[in-house]
């Protein structure tokens, strides 16, 4: 299924280069879509695996969706690490790496490494923050 949505991007992308806004809109939720499947390193394994790395119009499409870097297009995504993705799969070598298995499983681990020390560290400083504003709270009476 994945697979499919790859390819149905590509076409699709093709097709709503017409400017009606029902033809922008439904480009834009597809790219969305598309986008923030590329923070899913099992999702890149599959497509590796399915030769669309070395498919040069999908290559060039991954060039394209650049643009989702901009902060205009960026607000919308839910998974950020989409576009640190986005920005490795624009090289080859990593393109090609992908097709191995535990390559996808390594960054899957580092991504849940970086959570976890992510959540960590902003609990600790909103925790700190918290104390900081009951500190002033008190002192301020």
């Amino acid at each position: 299924a994945g697979g499919d949505l790859a390819s149905s991007l590509v076409m699709a992308a093709a097709v709503a280069m017409e400017t009606d806004d029902a033809g922008n809109r439904l480009r834009f939720q597809l790219e969305l879509e598309f986008v923030q499947c590329l923070a899913n390193p099992n999702y890149l394994n599959f497509l590796a695996q399915r030769g669309y790395f070395k498919d040069k119009a999908f290559v060039n499409y991954l060039k394209y969706l650049l643009y989702w870097k901009e902060p205009e297009y960026a607000k919308y995504l839910k998974y950020p690490q989409c576009l640190h993705m986005l920005e490795l799969l624009q090289y080859e070598h990593f393109r090609k790496e992908l097709v191995n298995a535990q390559c996808a499983k390594f960054i899957d681990e580092q991504q849940i490494l970086h959570w976890q020390h992510y959540s960590r560290k902003r609990m600790r400083l909103q925790q700190a923050l918290a104390e900081q504003q009951q500190q002033n709270n008190t002192s301020g009476k």
